[in-house]
């Protein structure tokens, strides 16, 4: 029977931090401990190697228990050890009928709520038939109560909360629901519902919005006065850092971005008369999350450490500084190379959110980012979920996270980083003010500038993408939408909702307080989006939008570039491997140079070692190729390439490479006709792009 008593570290003493640094130095042999074993983040945070007690303190708990201020190590006392967090599944079919087929299948799955994408146009304030060009681009053609009846068939809506995604026209999306709601009987007291009113967060990313900034943030706030009062289990008001993470926002910028648009709204609902606590409450916090796991881990953490913080100086009780986070599985991650791949950022993205304790998690299907998801990509991001949740029991502990040396450092670290963006933001005026002078949008460029030298290098990998890309991989599946079809349907539906007659002179003329009330009745009585936005409008507000971003698209560029040259060519762009010397000598090289080119698509043919330079120079020209690069091992480059270059340049070759770092023989080759090298810490971006345009597939 085992000893329960029995300790392994008994007798051993215990190492200082100074012992430990010292024998880590030893191990180094010389290389600086900061530069090798400190790393730096995008956020400026500097991580170390192992830490101690001394990074937190020994006494005490600063970051409190579960459900109580500072909220840190979550919201809730319980966490989501009762029902696992909220499966919230986002659903973008331009067809409702459709959508609606999928939404059941997932309810009965695993789902327990839904985001609903509302289409260009809808969200740009038209209905379908007056903007055919936009009518079921990048969400469902949801126009009139009809239409999201239809998407909604069958859907208990006292029991799945319903999340709407309506950019600038959060207020006709929201009269939609809400007189669904009536139409179904729903009591507002069983209703659930984010009408996720986000007019800065719209502006951000679109650029525009329909009205003043004052008006739609009056908007936002009648909305939010209007659910308070009638839908007590619902809410209007989201902050969605979606537009600033896909520009390439660090995350403490991202976190400072969010308190900067919150604390706006919570300006305009407490100046329109709504409580603080009743205000707070009625905000919604919506990150993305990326693969970092501890990074995203601790943002939600410092996230709900910072609002809480906010909402006490704003007068708002304990309970009402809780915040409630939905999480999203960030975009920017998403390759559209190697698609399968996602599946594994998107889970440890999941991880991170669940455990950083997240009330609500969307993941994004693994060919997100190519067109609209299969029914396999679906299944696998629900069931991604399920996993996490029933399998692995990830909710079962509440804020795993806590009391880790690491991981409350980071979280500090995190929120003092964050707060300090948040201070500039208010300082130069608030959200409104850095968006429309584009000075956030400028320290978030300036920041992903370094982002992107370093995707550039593979100083941070992708995998499939920069790093082990398949040339020949097949193309992944995306869903193939009927948009003629739901067109023609949506249009029908359109035409009997207008047969209705339903009138908007009432929301045209509502006084602040009575606006959703007005919209919510025209709305049952058949007024479609367009008609809403139409008498909502007047005063439009222009920014210049923010970029979006994601990690591998200059690659996947030279990539669609090579396979639209092979398309119309009927062969893949290729470069010839002249590798020399026998196997084991040339093979790790090789090996590197076809991993190198493969980023861009470029097919690397050749896979003998030549044992001369005649044989070399005779398989290039045989192979047909442009470029050649060398492969082999240092000592054989120092015997053989004073030969070999020549007799490639002479046999046709326009441009040659020699992989490996050329060290103080760099003249040397480059004399014999070596003119380029590719080694590690290589700007693999510039030089592929390059071979592409030297094959003739680009221009430079």
């Amino acid at each position: 029977m085992a000893d329960p008593q029995l300790n392994f570290s008994a007798g051993f003493p215990m190492p200082t931090y100074d012992e430990w640094v010292a024998e880590v130095e030893k191990a180094l042999k010389g290389a600086p401990f900061d530069r090798k074993m400190l790393t730096k983040t995008y956020e400026g945070i500097t991580l170390r190697p192992i830490y101690t007690r001394n990074d937190w303190p020994p006494t005490g708990d600063p970051s409190g228990f579960p459900g109580a201020s500072p909220y840190t190590r979550g919201g809730r006392a319980a966490g989501n050890r009762v029902d696992n967090w909220d499966v919230r599944q986002a659903y973008a079919d331009p067809d409702p009928a459709a959508a609606n087929e999928i939404i059941l299948q997932e309810l009965e799955r695993g789902v327990t709520s839904l985001s609903l994408l509302f289409d260009k146009a809808a969200r740009a304030g038209q209905d379908g038939d007056g903007a055919m060009n936009i009518a079921g681009d990048g969400g469902m053609m949801l126009y009139s109560v009809d239409d999201l009846d239809l998407a909604l068939t069958g859907v208990y809506l006292d029991l799945v909360t319903v999340a709407l995604k309506a950019g600038a026209q959060f207020l006709p999306a929201a009269a939609l629901l809400c007189a669904l709601w009536q139409r179904r009987g729903v009591s507002p007291a069983a209703a659930r519902g984010a009408f996720n009113a986000d007019p800065l967060g719209a502006l951000a990313e679109t650029g525009a919005l329909p009205v003043a900034p004052e008006k739609a943030m009056a908007q936002l706030a009648d909305l939010a006065g209007y659910t308070a009062s009638t839908y007590p289990h619902s809410t209007a008001v989201a902050v969605d850092t979606s537009p600033y993470h896909s520009a390439g926002a660090t995350e403490t910028q991202d976190l400072a971005a969010s308190m900067a648009t919150a604390v706006a709204y919570l300006k305009a609902m407490t100046g329109a008369g709504l409580g603080v606590d009743a205000a707070c409450r009625q905000i919604q916090f919506i990150y993305p999350v990326s693969c970092d796991q501890f990074l995203s881990l601790a943002k939600l953490r410092a996230a709900r450490k910072m609002w809480a913080r906010i909402a006490e100086a704003c007068g708002a009780s304990e309970p009402a500084r809780a915040m409630r986070i939905h999480a999203v599985t960030a975009e920017r991650m998403l390759s559209q190379r190697d698609p399968w791949v996602n599946t594994l950022r998107t889970t440890v993205a999941c991880f991170a959110a669940a455990t950083g304790g997240a009330d609500a998690v969307t993941i994004l299907p693994y060919n997100a980012t190519l067109g609209h998801p299969t029914e396999l990509a679906r299944r696998v991001a629900r069931n991604t979920h399920v996993i996490l949740a029933e399998e692995s029991n990830i909710a079962k502990v509440v804020d795993p996270g806590g009391g880790s040396w690491y991981v409350e450092s980071l979280t500090d670290a995190m929120a003092e980083a964050a707060w300090s963006d948040f201070q500039a933001i208010e300082a130069a005026g608030g959200m409104l003010a850095v968006l429309k002078d584009g000075s956030f949008a400028a320290k978030i460029a300036d920041g992903y500038k370094k982002r992107e030298a370093n995707l550039a290098k593979r100083r941070d990998a992708i995998t499939g993408v920069s790093e082990f890309p398949n040339v020949q991989e097949p193309g992944a599946e995306v869903a193939e939408p009927d948009v003629a079809a739901a067109f023609s349907a949506a249009t029908e539906r359109l035409h009997a909702a207008r047969a209705r007659g339903a009138s908007v002179e009432a929301l045209a003329g509502a006084d602040g307080g009575a606006i959703s009330e007005a919209a919510v009745s025209a709305a049952a009585a058949g007024a479609t989006i367009g008609a809403m936005a139409k008498a909502l409008g007047g005063g439009e507000t222009a920014v210049t939008p923010l970029p979006r971003h994601r990690y591998a698209e200059s690659f996947e560029r030279l990539r669609d570039a090579a396979d639209a040259w092979m398309k119309e060519t009927g062969s893949r762009p290729s470069i010839f491997l002249a590798n020399l010397g026998p196997l084991a000598k040339h093979t790790a090289r090789a090996t590197f140079a076809r991993n190198f080119f493969g980023v861009a698509g470029i097919d690397c043919i050749g896979t003998e070692g030549y044992a001369d330079a005649e044989a070399c120079a005779a398989a290039f020209r045989k192979s047909g190729a442009k470029i050649a690069c060398l492969c082999s091992a240092d000592p054989i480059y120092e015997e053989k390439v004073a030969t070999v270059a020549p007799a490639l340049k002479q046999a046709g070759c326009q441009y040659l490479f020699l992989a490996g770092n050329p060290g103080d023989k760099k003249a040397d080759y480059q004399a014999a006709g070596v003119d380029d090298f590719i080694a590690l810490g290589g700007n693999v971006l510039e030089q592929t792009r390059t071979t592409l345009a030297l094959l003739g597939v680009i221009d430079r």
